[in-house]
C-alpha cells in the first residue's frame, strides 16, 4: 500500500491514496491552519471506525442476520503529553435490522476487535479499547 501527502500551505496538506482517493488535512487555527479539513488523529479514528464497521457489517451478512444500518460512533481520550497518544478509545455501534441476533452482534463486534481489524489492533497498543452496543429494530 502506498500513499502521498503534499503540503499545500501553512499546515494544510492533502493526502492522496494508491486507490486514487483523496482527503485534506489541516491543524486547528492556534495550529496555524485555516481549518479546511480534517485533522490527522481524527482521520486515524475514522480509520478504525471504517475497518471495525466494515468487518461487523461482513461478518452480520455472511451470518445471514437482517442488518439493514451500521453506525459506529467513536469517543476517545489523548495522553496530555507529547506524544499525544489516544489513550481510551470507546465504540458504540447502533445496528439496525428486523430480528437481529444480540449474541451475532456482539460476537462480530469481538471478532473484528480482536481478530480481523488491524486499525483496532493497532491502536490497542496505546489505548484501551471498549465496545457496546444497540440494536434498532426498524419500525416497518
Amino acid at each position: 500500500m502506498k500513499v502521498q501527502v503534499k503540503w499545500i500551505d501553512g499546515v494544510s496538506f492533502v493526502g492522496e491514496s494508491e486507490s486514487g482517493h483523496a482527503v485534506v488535512m489541516d491543524g486547528a487555527p492556534e495550529a496555524g491552519g485555516r481549518n479546511i479539513g480534517m485533522r490527522p488523529m481524527e482521520l486515524l479514528l475514522l480509520g478504525m471506525g471504517g475497518c471495525s464497521s466494515f468487518d461487523v457489517v461482513t461478518i452480520l451478512k455472511k451470518s445471514r442476520q437482517p442488518i439493514s444500518d451500521c453506525v459506529a460512533e467513536i469517543s476517545a481520550e489523548r495522553a496530555e503529553d507529547i506524544p499525544k497518544v489516544f489513550t481510551r478509545i470507546h465504540v458504540h455501534y447502533v445496528v439496525t435490522g428486523k430480528g437481529l441476533n444480540p449474541a451475532q452482534v456482539e460476537r462480530a463486534i469481538k471478532l473484528s476487535a480482536d481478530k480481523y481489524c488491524s486499525a483496532s489492533v493497532m491502536l490497542g497498543k496505546t489505548a484501551e479499547i471498549t465496545h457496546d452496543f444497540e440494536i434498532i429494530e426498524p419500525a416497518i
